[in-house]
């Protein structure tokens, strides 16, 4: 009963330190962190046109177009208010969440913690254990206790190779919850068969002991660098980051994949576009010659953003893009994941040429208009240029 008063009173103390403290990268974080190098401009959400593709039940989804018009805003209205009442209940339900993910999640993992000292589980058998157990408890908890509405897109379109290879999945970042929901939604949204997912984060969120517990367990990755504020570039300790490939590399050979936050911090504003996005990702990507495949979440901020516990919706809706990004370039995956991932977050639907950012179409295209509009420019400079001056009369 001591021991179970304690982790109790451990929960709530977690819960009062997750009010600061994301589930992948806190919210003080600078838009710098992770593996980055520039930021590339905010998503233009103004270019869509509307198309239905089929799922897999049969039915149909609408993939809506511009994020701002008049319907797209009434309809987001319409889905993200709550009354007082709902509102306070949602709340309530989610702390029970958080407390009990909080519980459950150090009794659970307790076992193949002493088995792996006992030297009867290998490391990366505790690892995919671990993995499973957090999947288990998130999934089942939001069963019991349904404070969210979850939606999970998904098609019958996905061609990854059976069995599946392995890859760098890349996801927008709105929420405290974005953890959760990526564990209790992965076996819907990727599939059975597909290797799981080992996260890079900021080594600060061990700060939280249950993050410390699971991060271990599971055998992510930190990342150990200096919180030197927004706009600065980022200032890694060399061996956190050597350490980081040599890890990454290992998993690969595990059996698992990696997963990445392009935008480095929690976005405040999903509905507006994404926060500036970095090509760590496609470095990493080109380094170890793996393919990057793209995963979109929406109105988790809803429910928990960046100030807090602030519920408004209840909807959430998560996608997982059935084809590889065929991206030449870091500047191409910046712009691929602003317009297909940032479209969806922002609205919970498809952009109507998703595929054609994801099979490098529309970036050629975009390429070619850019250079037609630059030889145009240029060639009225030099008519400019060659015109003979005016004479003027005396």
């Amino acid at each position: 009963m001591t021991a179970f008063r304690a982790v109790l009173l451990l929960a709530i103390l977690n819960v009062l330190s997750y009010q600061k403290c994301a589930a992948f990268v806190p919210s003080k974080v600078s838009p710098t962190r992770g593996i980055a190098s520039r930021p590339k401009a905010y998503l233009n959400v103004n270019e869509h046109v509307p198309m239905r593709v089929p799922l897999k039940n049969g039915a149909t989804q609408l993939y809506a177009s511009g994020i701002l018009d008049e319907q797209m805003q009434e309809t987001t209205s319409q889905s993200s208010e709550l009354s007082p009442i709902k509102a306070a209940l949602t709340k309530a339900g989610l702390m029970t969440f958080v407390v009990s993910m909080c519980v459950a999640l150090p009794i659970t993992l307790a076992p193949p913690a002493l088995l792996y000292k006992a030297n009867i589980l290998s490391r990366t058998r505790k690892e995919k254990v671990s993995l499973r157990i957090g999947q288990f408890c998130t999934r089942w908890l939001m069963r019991l206790i349904p404070f969210a509405k979850v939606e999970v897109l998904n098609d019958d379109r996905d061609v990854s190779p059976n069995p599946p290879e392995p890859s760098i999945w890349v996801c927008n970042h709105s929420s405290m919850l974005d953890l959760f929901v990526l564990l209790a939604t992965d076996k819907k949204m990727r599939g059975k068969d597909k290797r799981p997912i080992k996260i890079i984060y900021w080594k600060d969120l061990e700060k939280n002991p249950i993050n410390k517990i699971f991060f271990r367990m599971c055998g992510f990755f930190p990342v150990e660098m200096e919180d030197n504020g927004s706009g600065n570039a980022n200032q890694y300790k060399r061996s956190s980051f050597k350490a980081l490939l040599k890890g990454i590399r290992q998993a690969f050979e595990d059996g698992f994949d990696i997963g990445i936050l392009p935008e480095g911090q929690i976005n405040p504003s999903p509905e507006t576009g994404l926060q500036p996005v970095f090509p760590g990702a496609f470095s990493l990507a080109r380094m170890s010659k793996r393919p990057i495949r793209m995963m979109g979440m929406h109105g988790l901020n809803h429910l928990w953003n960046i100030d807090g516990m602030n519920v408004t919706g209840r909807n959430i809706k998560v996608r997982a893009y059935p084809y590889n990004l065929c991206a030449k370039s870091g500047d191409e995956f910046v712009e691929s994941f602003n317009k297909v991932v940032g479209t969806f977050g922002a609205s919970g639907e498809d952009r109507a040429d998703w595929q054609a950012w994801l099979n490098g179409d529309a970036w050629k295209e975009m390429a070619a208009n850019k250079k037609k509009l630059e030889e145009e420019k240029e060639s009225k400079k030099i008519e400019i240029a060659e015109e003979p001056p005016k004479q003027t009369t005396a």
